[in-house]
């Protein structure tokens, strides 16, 4: 690390409540829930969003956009801990827009002195034959560090909790099919984590010196498949479980179009999710637990949180 790195490094060792942050992705999923806590932490929050002006969270509220280099450095400036959540799922070219993106943020945080960069990347093994979502996750880990600042990441595998695109689909094909003919990823074990639990080890890992530089999986304590998540998450929206028939045929661009069509999720976000799901995606690192303490929620306890949080938004 260089001079201006090591001594934010120290400051961050020496007063870890009063840390400069900043949040790209402010108002997405993940973003959204962040800012507060952090705020709550007492910390020193920039939310960086393409629209400041019509920003109404905590903290303040900057312009930047990680597909313009040139925007960057002035959130960036005076930063100790810069969060990344930019993906383009919903974008044919995603692989090569990510990592562009990733390396102008990753040089821009070079340039302001930044001490860490936290990513939340994608479950999976590195020696598995990873989808292209998981690929480019898998990359934009190492473009964020490329320029030389520190990077922790957290990977994890869905995220339970109310707006997530994942969540969604589930709830929504819960909501509206009484019964489903399934593609056959549906029997991939995965494991989920409640966005609660993403949020604490999120602050949690923020100018902690046994973060620094570190890759962690992040997951709940339940490791279950695709179908059981389906028959749980019904049975706590609608008491029961619907039959639920595995179907080998539903090609990945089949599934995509039949997830596009029951959800409101665009077939090119949904195609790009589908290639994951053949993919298992456990926790096998446990690590996270020493430097963030804490059990985290199981999948039935992170539904009806989703639920609920729903609910009140909706109130």
């Amino acid at each position: 690390m260089g001079g201006d790195v090591c001594g934010h490094t120290e400051g961050m060792a020496d007063s870890p409540a009063s840390l400069r942050v900043l949040v790209t992705g402010a108002t997405g999923f993940v973003g959204q829930h962040l800012v507060p806590e952090l705020v709550d932490a007492g910390h020193e929050v920039r939310a960086m969003t393409r629209h400041p002006d019509t920003y109404d969270g905590p903290g303040e509220a900057v312009h930047g956009d990680v597909f313009d280099p040139e925007t960057l450095d002035k959130p960036l400036a005076d930063v100790d801990v810069a969060y990344y959540f930019v993906h383009s799922l919903d974008a044919k070219d995603f692989e090569r827009l990510d990592a562009e993106a990733a390396t102008a943020f990753g040089e821009a945080a070079k340039r302001a002195g930044v001490s860490q960069i936290v990513y939340l990347g994608g479950l999976g093994a590195d020696d598995q034959e990873l989808s292209p979502h998981l690929r480019s996750r898998r990359e934009v880990e190492g473009r964020l560090g490329a320029a030389g600042v520190p990077v922790t990441v957290l990977r994890a595998a869905i995220v339970v909790g109310h707006g997530g695109i994942s969540w969604e689909i589930t709830r929504q094909l819960v909501d509206k099919l009484p019964a489903m003919v399934a593609p056959r990823w549906v029997k991939t074990r995965t494991q989920p984590i409640a966005l609660a639990d993403v949020v604490r080890y999120l602050v949690g890992v923020a100018g902690n010196d046994d973060a620094i530089g570190r890759t962690f999986e992040i997951g709940g304590p339940d490791q279950i498949d695709y179908l059981e998540m389906l028959r749980v998450a019904s049975t706590v929206i609608k008491g029961h479980a619907p039959p639920i028939v595995p179907v080998p045929i539903l090609s990945p661009r089949l599934s995509s179009y039949w997830l596009s069509l029951v959800t409101d999720v665009d077939t090119m976000t949904a195609r790009n999710l589908v290639d994951s799901m053949d993919t298992e995606v456990l926790v096998t690192d446990h690590s996270i637990h020493d430097v963030v303490p804490g059990d985290p929620m199981t999948y039935e306890e992170a539904v009806r949180r989703a639920i609920t949080d729903r609910q009140a938004s909706e109130a």
